[in-house]
């Protein structure tokens, strides 16, 4: 037997009976066997003859069970292909029908494939018509798969999460004012929905499908069609989120776009985004999330894949447009928004985080926190430009009327607003020197400004609290310039008065007076007051000199010259009324400070008046006495009214 040829391994039962006849083949040549040794192989050859026809027989047969079921199948797919209606749509019976149909088709792939098949056989024919009748019901099932995802879309109403904002009847005053327009009053309205509306899930689709579509995904993914599954998710989804994004009336614009556009109307996209950011993260992101896992959460690592490919481009749009906010121009009357852009997103980065847990959202979550960090770095350039535009804030002309000049009113409005960011912008400003950006005189530092008295030092002041005591000193240094325009030192004390009064009264009444401190308000006190002691003096010194009794006495007697003193009083009444008209034209725009400042000059001037004449009633006639002191009471009251006046044609009753 050493003559025999290797016996090939085979399987299956003709396999085996191949194999035996082989062997006996082998057998037969060998010289040396017996009679009786060849009869019993050449009946074991005939037996095992038989037993191969027996056996192609039953392939015969198997063949043919499988054509049968093949045809079945065949002509259950393909009569669905030749109805225009929808299976799913006909019921469940219908659909289960179906899905029986694909469940034969992949058993009998199965066992044709476990065949040992040649290219030309008829089982291989059998195969190939298998794979095709497969490919149709795939083709089907992801027709109804889409038919299904959406016509049974649930309409998208946020009705619950309502736009409140009064942006199309006023514009936002805040973001449009300038330096020259004193318009600037606490109009700020921080458009918010609560956090709990925020996290409202939605149905987006009709939940009685989703078991049909979740069978669906998995017929279509066993069947090794997961792909054509899943590209039919996103795209019908992909049409949805876009869909939401027009409901929310966010619109695309490229960067370009929003670079070119004119702040009133780039404020308003703003206070859109920032609000439909809120609600297409919190709910409209966090409920097409939960809707995946619904369809494809039995399939490992699909679910993911399909949100992030769905959802990328949408939440692109909105991160796009945070992007372009913040590359655009820092200008101050921005900061406001931006600050509120950069509130919203940081708030809503572990909502992001969170959605996008998986490798396949890595690029969304990288994308937020870089339009975060542009934020920011936006936000404490544009403030850091305020400053600037503050120190940098020049007059050619005096203010008139010496009242609160646009910048002072401004600044501090400015300030008290931004005192609702103070956590972020402690945060933003942290690693900045605020005496980094513009150099200040020793006096007019941030600690300088502190109440030597109160132990205030810079270590006591949050980032935010430094910047804006700097700010404070900056103003007041501008302020100062200002000042030096007017030729009167009367009209320059009564401006710093009004403008550092106004300061003072603003951090005293607003939450600023915990961010400056009562020492810095003290200080401020002072300083107004000091200015209005200046006023006085610089006002009525000279005209107070006039009634004292030095000079108006006759030559070398001490007795009352009542030429002197005519002359005297003449020269009064003349500087009372210049001082009448021109300061009737002057404003000092708080009622309190106003009206301190009538009673000090008249306890002053009306009392010294009233004083001098009663003294000198025996020397002069009532006809020389242009007015009473009560008249002068009365014409105090038209100080300061912005309004000017003139007594020539005043005549005493």
């Amino acid at each position: 037997m050493g003559d025999c040829k290797p016996i090939p391994t085979m399987e299956g039962e003709e396999n085996l009976i191949a194999a035996a006849q082989h062997i006996v083949k082998a057998l037969e040549t060998n010289k040396n066997l017996t009679n009786d040794a060849r009869k019993i192989l050449a009946d074991l050859g005939s037996q095992l003859s038989s037993m191969a026809i027996i056996t192609e027989n039953k392939d015969a047969v198997l063949s043919s069970e499988i054509e049968r079921r093949l045809n079945l199948v065949h002509d259950k797919v393909m009569n669905w292909e030749i109805d225009q209606s929808m299976i799913w749509d006909s019921g469940p019976e219908e659909a289960n029908e179906y899905l029986k149909a694909i469940d034969e088709a992949q058993k009998l792939i199965e066992s044709l494939e476990g065949l040992n098949l040649t290219k030309d056989s008829e089982e291989n024919l059998l195969l190939r018509r298998a794979y095709d009748v497969l490919q149709t019901a795939m083709a089907r099932v992801e027709e109804e798969f889409r038919h299904m995802l959406v016509h049974n879309r649930q309409p998208f109403e946020p009705e619950h999460v309502s736009f409140r904002s009064t942006e199309e009847d006023v514009v936002d005053q805040v973001s449009i004012v300038s330096f020259g327009d004193d318009s600037f009053e606490e109009v700020i309205q921080r458009d918010s929905i609560s956090r709990g509306a925020e996290e409202y899930l939605i149905n987006l689709v009709q939940q009685d499908v989703i078991p049909d579509l979740k069978c669906i995904a998995n017929v279509m993914f066993d069947s090794n069609y997961g792909r054509e599954c899943s590209q039919a998710y996103i795209s019908v989804r992909k049409d949805a989120l876009d869909d939401c994004l027009f409901i929310l009336e966010v619109e695309k614009s490229s960067i370009e776009d929003v670079l070119k556009m004119e702040w009133s109307s780039l404020n308003s996209k703003i206070r859109r985004w920032i609000w439909a950011m809120k609600i297409f993260v919190r709910v409209y992101l966090a409920s097409e999330k939960r809707l995946c896992d619904q369809i494809f959460g039995e399939l490992e690592s699909v679910s993911p894949v399909c949100f992030a490919e769905a959802s990328k481009a949408s939440i692109l749009q909105l991160l796009n447009f945070g992007e372009a906010i913040a590359i655009g121009p820092h200008q101050p009357e921005k900061l406001l928004r931006i600050l509120d852009m950069y509130e919203v997103l940081a708030d809503l980065i572990p909502d992001i985080d969170t959605l996008y847990a998986d490798e396949t959202g890595s690029c969304i979550r990288f994308e937020s926190q870089d339009v975060l960090r542009r934020l920011g770095d936006c936000v404490k350039s544009t403030f850091l430009k305020f400053e600037n535009a503050v120190a940098s804030n020049i007059s050619t002309n005096p203010f008139a009327g010496g009242g609160i000049h646009h910048l002072t009113r401004y600044v501090m409005n400015y300030v008290k607003t931004l005192t609702i960011y103070s956590e972020t912008l402690d945060l933003l400003l942290k690693d900045h020197d605020p005496e980094d950006s513009i150099s200040l005189s020793p006096d007019m530092s941030p600690v300088a400004e502190s109440d030597e008295n109160s132990g205030d030092s810079s270590s006591c002041f949050s980032p935010m609290a430094l910047h804006f005591r700097s700010l404070a000193s900056i103003l007041e240094r501008n302020l100062d310039d200002k000042s030096l325009l007017y030729r009167e030192d009367s009209l320059r004390h009564l401006f710093l008065m009004n403008n550092i009064h106004y300061m003072a009264e603003k951090v005293k009444a607003s939450e600023l007076r915990t961010i400056f401190g009562d020492g810095w308000i003290r200080k401020h006190n002072w300083r107004f007051q000091q200015h209005a002691m200046n006023y006085e003096r610089a006002t009525w010194s000279s005209i107070l000199s006039l009634l004292k009794d030095e000079g108006i006495q006759n030559p070398g007697s001490n007795s009352v010259s009542k030429t002197l003193l005519k002359e005297r009083l003449q020269r009064f009444y003349i500087a009372f009324e210049e001082v009448y008209k021109s300061q009737t034209s002057w404003l000092v725009p708080d009622s309190q400070l106003r009206e301190d400042l009538r009673i000090s000059t008249s306890l002053k001037v009306i009392q010294a008046y009233r004083t001098f004449v009663g003294r000198h009633s025996t020397h002069v006639s009532e006809r020389h006495i242009k007015y009473t002191a009560d008249d002068l009471e009365n014409f105090l009251l038209d100080f300061f009214e912005g309004s000017p006046r003139s007594l020539h044609s005043f005549h005493r009753r």
